[in-house]
């Protein structure tokens, strides 16, 4: 092995290259700011707010022509420009579904980075493609999927559902979408309706029917229409269930949604990018035989297997379907350029399954992680969350001024604030924002509020690791002097503040 370079030359010719010394100042600095980070996330608030024209100021500079020194620059984002906005990590931050990641998923990116590996040909990457391939394996049995299970890494759970649902289109309907329906649930998440526009479908081939009182896909509702569409020459060809809706948690129920697919020859496909993670768990054992008769399955690593961005994933139960739609060969215009990449014996070309070529060796965030904790670890990290949503929802239905308004689900429960006097149903609503305002403006604590039934409620979800149940106890006293405060402000007497 070469030693170091003690000269401070560069570590290669040319442009854009830096000596050897300044690389190791810079990244020692940036390491140590990124372990300052996540040893103090809980000392500062969990959200960090600023304006555009704050930020113009901040930014927008004019292109510089020459450049500067890299460990003041590096400085200068982590205390200037990166910590504005959510700190997805903070013990407090309760919204939306936050994410926590880990140290050794964040070494994994700056490693994949330097090596700049691709796992999309064999030739271009054999070593990032057997991590991915790997990884894929580990995830599958972690969530009790059988052999067979496949797929790729993407970039989160919209191109996931996107890429599982152009894979049923080419399955089903050869081309011809006319008369071409979906279902799902009004609850089902918004990027579902962005793959249909995608995908090539009118909005009307979406059909979004409404929940049950439990806020999930009604399988009943679900067939009548299916027989309807039948009856009117429609052609039913995919149902989309949700595995842990985005505003409470909700299961839509997949034994029958897939009893129901069976018998009309239909393509399941399982929205899981929050709950699917709730499998690899002792409680969550009985869903694993729903999953595993989906076709198709949406997993976020980014959310509860606490995964830094951007790491989502798709799987199938034939893998092969994906290479169907997405393989370079069906696809090529000018064959010589790809042709040296092309597969060769037993080797796996990632980019024959899904949408990208190029594409970041994001299953390394996950393997690193796994091989550093191992899975009983993550497994635990898991059920931490779901006993955290159980205590706070115990707390809010035994609190005089507070009411439990969706029970907790794959840690997500919905509340209100009681009025302290009879308001109509737009003032309790507006109850509802201004206690989330007020809890957010303090510093302390996140909460923010969703939709149930038509009414404004607020939302927490548990699933970082780091929380406690003293942290849902501050929060939920934050929320009662937020709601005391605008109740008394609403009371004042005409002129006073």
């Amino acid at each position: 092995m070469t030693p170091p370079d003690a000269s401070g030359a560069p570590y290669r010719k040319g442009e854009l290259a830096l000596p050897v010394d300044v690389m190791r100042a810079a990244g020692h600095r940036a390491v140590d700011l990124i372990v300052e980070r996540l040893h103090t996330v809980a000392q500062h608030p969990p959200h960090a707010v600023t304006d555009p024209a704050n930020l113009a100021g901040l930014i927008g500079e004019p292109l510089p022509e020459e450049g500067g020194d890299l460990t003041e620059l590096i400085e200068w984002l982590s205390r200037e420009i990166l910590p504005l906005g959510i700190r997805f990590d903070h013990p407090r931050c309760l919204a939306f579904v936050p994410t926590t990641g880990n140290y050794p998923a964040t070494l994994a990116d700056l490693l994949t980075s330097a090596h700049l590996s691709v796992p999309g040909a064999w030739f271009v990457g054999a070593g990032p493609t057997g991590i991915e391939l790997a990884t894929l394996s580990w995830l599958c049995d972690l969530l009790g999927l059988p052999a067979g299970w496949g797929g790729l890494f993407v970039s989160g759970g919209s191109v996931a559902n996107i890429t599982a649902l152009a894979a049923a289109r080419d399955h089903h309907l050869d081309g011809d979408l006319t008369g071409a329906r979906l279902y799902c649930s009004t609850q089902a998440h918004p990027s579902i309706a962005r793959a249909v526009h995608l995908l090539g479908f009118g909005r009307d081939q979406l059909v979004a029917l409404p929940p049950d009182s439990g806020n999930r896909l009604d399988p009943h509702r679900l067939a009548r229409r299916i027989d309807r569409d039948l009856a009117e020459g429609q052609r039913p060809f995919a149902v989309i269930g949700t595995l842990g809706t985005t505003s409470t948690g909700a299961l839509d129920p997949l034994p029958e949604l897939a009893g129901l697919c069976r018998d009309h020859g239909l393509w399941l496909h399982v929205d899981g990018a929050h709950g699917a993670a709730y499998a690899a768990t002792e409680r969550g054992r009985p869903l694993r035989a729903s999953l595993q008769r989906a076709d198709s399955l949406t997993v976020d690593p980014h959310k509860w297997l606490f995964q830094p961005y951007e790491a989502g994933c798709v799987l199938l139960r034939d893998p092969a379907l994906l290479k169907n739609t997405f393989r370079m060969d069906r696809h090529f215009l000018d064959t010589g350029y790809l042709h040296p990449a092309q597969p060769r014996g037993g080797q796996i070309n990632l980019d024959d399954y899904g949408p990208q070529q190029s594409r970041g060796l994001r299953a390394l965030k996950l393997w690193l992680s796994l091989k550093t904790f191992g899975a009983a670890a993550f497994r635990r990290a898991i059920d931490h969350g779901v006993d955290l949503a159980e205590y706070a929802a115990a707390r809010i239905a035994a609190h005089p001024c507070l009411r439990l308004e969706t029970p907790p689900s794959l840690g997500i429960l919905t509340f209100t604030c009681r009025p302290v006097t009879a308001l109509d149903a737009a003032s309790t609503d507006e109850l509802q924002r201004a206690v989330s305002h007020g809890v957010c403006a303090d510093g302390r604590a996140m909460v923010l509020t969703t939709r149930v039934h038509g009414r404004v409620v607020l939302r927490l979800c548990t699933i970082n690791p780091a929380s406690t149940r003293p942290d849902i106890d501050t929060t939920l006293d934050l929320v009662v002097d937020a709601a005391r405060k605008h109740q008394d402000g609403t009371r004042a007497p005409r002129g006073q503040d």
